[in-house]
C-alpha cells in the first residue's frame, strides 16, 4: 500500500495558544460524554473533520489509524476507554504538528484506563472557530495489562526473604533451574537473542510470562560482533535505548558494533532473561486445537529438548536471509567474492589491488570506506538510486529536541513521536528532508558531479520513510559520500551484471578489474526466513511485512502473523524495537487471558 502524504489539509497558520487549561478541562469532559454515550454528533464536536485518531491496542488489540470524522467515530465507539484524564507525571506543552512550527497545538499527555488495563495518550487541541476547540489528532496506546502488571518500582521481587526458610534454595541455583525450564514449559520461544529478542524476552519477563531466547551464536551480541570490523551504529545514543535498561550517560553517541555486542550481553545477564545459545530450531508444528506449537531444539552439547509453546516470536532481524544474485562465471573469479553479511574487514597493505563494491546502501558505503583507509584502489557499483543523508544533519533535524541530550525522557520522545499518524509525519518528512538537504548541499552536490544517482525517498520524504516503506536503498553518511565525490572512491551506475570473469566483473556498460568483489546487495523478507525455520505449511496466508497496510500503519509487524496463529513478528532499529517489543508482549498477554478470543 502506497501512504499518500498529508498535505492541503494542515490547519492554517495561527498564533500561540495563551490559555491551554480551559480548552483541555472543556476538551474532557466532553469526552467523558462520549465515552458513557457515543454518539456521531459529539464526534463532530470533538474533532477536526479531517482529524486524526491512532490507536495502539487501546481500542481495538492492533495498530489502526482512523483518518476523518466517520471513521473516527466507529474506532472509538468500540467502548474500550473507560477513562481519560490529564497525566499525573507529565507536563502541558504547546508543540507543532506541522514541521514549518507554524501550527501550534496544546499538546497534553493523558492517562487512560481501559476495560483491561492502563494506557496513555497525546492529544493535540487547535481552535476551529472563535472559542471551538477540537482534537486535531489524538493518539492512544496500551501500556499495561492489569492480569500482567509490570514487576517493576513498588511491583518490583522481593528477592531472597528475610526470614528462616527450610531448604532454601540459593539464588544462583533457583536462576539455574529457570534458565534450563526445568519446573515449567516456556509460554514463549523467541527465536533471536539481537535487540529486537532481547527487548520482547524482557517486556515478558517484567510482565511474568515465561518465555525461553533461541540464539543459534555462541554469545549474545554475536550478531553484531560478528559483522563487519569497523561498523559504527548510525544512530545517536539517545535514540537507541534499550527497555528497563538505557545506556549509561558517559556512552558515546555513536557506538561500535563490538562495544555495543558486549552491552547486549550486559543486558541479558542484568536482566535475567533465559537465553539458549548455540542452539537453533531443529523441528517444529503448529497444532491448530491446542492452539500450541512442538518445537525440538538442537542445543550444542546438550540433548535435543521438545517443548510446547503457545507462541513463537519470529526476531532474526528486520530482513531476511543475503540476496545473492546467480551470475554467469562466479566459480571463476580468483579471488574472494562474498555478501556483505560475511564481509569483516579489507586486509590492510594491500598494494594497490582493486576492490568491486557492488551497491550503494550503508553496508555497500561502509565496506567501500573501510577498503578505501587501507589502500585499496576501491569501485562502489550503483544500480537503483540512494538516499543520502549526513547523520550530523539527521541528529541535527528530525531527531533535534526529541532523542538529544535537550530532548524529554525517552519514554515521553516515543509517545511523541508515535503520536504523529504516519500520513502527517510523512508530510513533515518531506519537509524536514528539503532542510537536510539544504545541510547536505556541499556533499550531495559532490555525488552528483561523478553520477552518483540520489532519490529523497518515497514522494521525497526522506530517508525514514524509505526505510519504512523499502526497507533499504539508502546512506547515512559518516565520511564514505565525501570520498566518493571526491573521487577518492570510484563510482560505477549500471543496470545489471552480466558476467563475473577470472580477474573482474562485465556488466552492461563495462568490465571492472578486481581482485575482491562483495555485494551488498541487501536481505529477503522475515517472512523467508521464517518459512526456513518453522515450514511452508505454518505460514500458509502470511504476507510479507513491513511497508503500509489498510489501517496506515506498518504492515505485519510487532503482531500476531494471523489471527489464530501464535507467530509473532518482532523487528526494526533499536527504536523501533523498544516501542514494538511492549506490543507483542501485551498481545501475547493478551491470548493469554482470552482477551482477544
Amino acid at each position: 500500500m502506497v501512504l499518500s502524504p498529508t498535505s492541503s489539509t494542515i490547519p492554517a497558520p495561527r498564533p500561540v495558544p495563551t490559555d491551554t487549561t480551559t480548552p483541555l478541562n472543556t476538551w474532557l469532559t466532553s469526552f467523558a460524554s462520549f465515552l458513557s454515550a457515543p454518539s456521531e454528533a459529539l464526534t463532530s464536536s470533538l474533532f477536526f473533520s479531517d482529524g486524526y485518531l491512532r490507536d495502539h491496542l487501546c481500542l481495538s488489540w492492533d495498530f489502526k489509524t482512523a483518518h476523518q470524522l466517520p471513521a473516527i467515530y466507529e474506532l472509538l465507539s468500540s467502548r474500550s476507554i473507560k477513562s481519560v484524564t490529564l497525566s499525573s507525571t507529565r507536563p502541558v506543552m504547546i508543540l507543532p504538528i506541522d514541521a514549518e512550527g507554524q501550527v501550534p497545538a496544546i499538546t497534553a499527555f493523558l492517562d487512560i484506563a481501559t476495560k483491561h488495563g492502563r494506557g496513555e495518550g497525546v492529544l493535540k487541541l487547535l481552535e476551529d472557530g472563535p472559542g471551538e476547540w477540537k482534537a486535531y489528532s489524538l493518539f492512544t496506546v496500551l501500556t499495561e495489562l492489569d492480569a500482567y502488571p509490570e514487576k517493576t518500582l513498588k511491583n518490583r521481587p522481593s528477592g531472597v526473604p528475610h526470614e528462616s526458610v527450610p531448604g532454601k534454595v540459593n539464588w544462583a541455583d533457583t536462576r539455574k533451574r529457570e534458565l534450563e525450564f526445568l519446573d515449567e514449559q516456556p509460554a514463549v520461544i523467541v527465536i533471536g537473542a539481537g535487540q529486537g529478542g532481547l527487548s520482547v524476552a524482557a517486556r515478558l519477563k517484567m510482565m511474568g510470562i515465561p518465555a525461553l531466547v533461541v540464539e543459534q551464536n555462541e554469545r549474545v551480541g554475536d550478531n553484531w560482533r560478528n559483522r563487519y570490523r569497523h561498523l559504527v551504529l548510525h544512530d545517536p545514543v539517545q535514540f537507541d535505548h534499550l527497555p528497563y535498561l538505557p545506556f549509561p550517560s558517559f556512552w558515546p553517541t555513536y557506538t561500535p558494533k563490538d562495544k555495543l555486542a558486549d552491552w547486549l550481553e550486559t543486558y541479558a545477564d542484568a536482566l535475567e532473561l533465559n537465553i539458549w545459545t548455540s542452539s537453533r530450531v531443529s523441528a517444529s508444528t503448529w497444532n491448530e486445537a491446542t492452539k500450541s506449537w512442538t518445537v525440538t531444539i538442537s542445543r550444542e552439547g546438550h540433548e535435543n529438548r521438545k517443548l510446547q509453546p503457545r507462541h513463537i516470536v519470529l526476531a532474526t532481524g528486520a530482513t531476511g536471509p543475503p540476496k545473492v544474485p546467480a551470475i554467469v562465471g562466479e566459480h571463476t573469479f580468483k579471488g574472494r567474492c562474498l555478501h556483505s553479511a560475511h564481509f569483516v574487514e579489507a586486509q590492510p597493505h594491500s598494494g594497490g589491488k582493486k576492490a568491486v563494491v557492488i551497491g550503494s546502501g550503508n553496508s555497500g558505503h561502509d565496506i567501500a570506506q573501510d577498503y578505501y583507509e587501507k589502500g585499496w584502489d576501491v569501485t562502489i557499483v550503483q544500480r537503483g538510486s540512494t538516499c543520502v543523508v549526513s547523520g550530523d544533519a539527521l541528529v541535527g533535524t528530525l531527531m533535534k529536541g526529541l532523542y538529544d541530550e535537550d530532548g524529554p525522557p525517552t519514554d515521553m520522545a516515543d509517545l511523541i513521536f508515535h503520536s504523529f499518524p504516519l500520513a502527517l509525519l510523512k508530510r513533515n518528512h518531506i519537509l524536514a528532508t528539503k532542510v537536510m538537504q539544504v545541510k547536505d548541499r556541499k556533499i550531495l552536490d559532490g555525488l552528483r558531479n561523478v553520477g552518483f544517482a540520489l532519490d529523497n525517498g518515497p514522494d521525497d520524504s526522506g530517508l525514514m520513510m524509505k526505510y519504512l516503506q523499502i526497507g533499504g536503498g539508502y546512506y547515512i553518511d559518516v565520511g564514505a559520500s565525501t570520498l566518493i565525490g571526491s573521487g577518492a572512491i570510484k563510482h560505477h551506475r549500471i543496470s545489471k551484471i552480466v558476467e563475473i570473469l577470472p580477474n573482474g566483473i562485465k556488466f552492461d556498460n563495462g568490465t571492472l578489474a578486481a581482485d575482491e568483489i562483495v555485494f551488498a546487495t541487501g536481505y529477503g523478507g522475515m517472512v523467508t526466513t521464517a518459512k526456513d525455520i518453522l515450514g511452508e505449511e505454518a505460514l500458509e496466508n502470511v504476507d510479507e511485512v513491513w511497508g503500509f497496510d489498510e489501517n496506515d500503519e506498518i504492515k505485519g509487524m510487532w503482531k500476531q502473523a494471523r489471527k489464530g496463529l501464535g507467530l509473532w513478528f518482532m523487528g526494526g532499529n533499536f527504536a523501533l524495537t523498544r516501542w514494538g517489543s511492549r506490543a507483542v508482549a501485551l498481545g501475547i498477554g493478551a491470548l493469554e487471558t482470552e482477551l482477544l478470543n
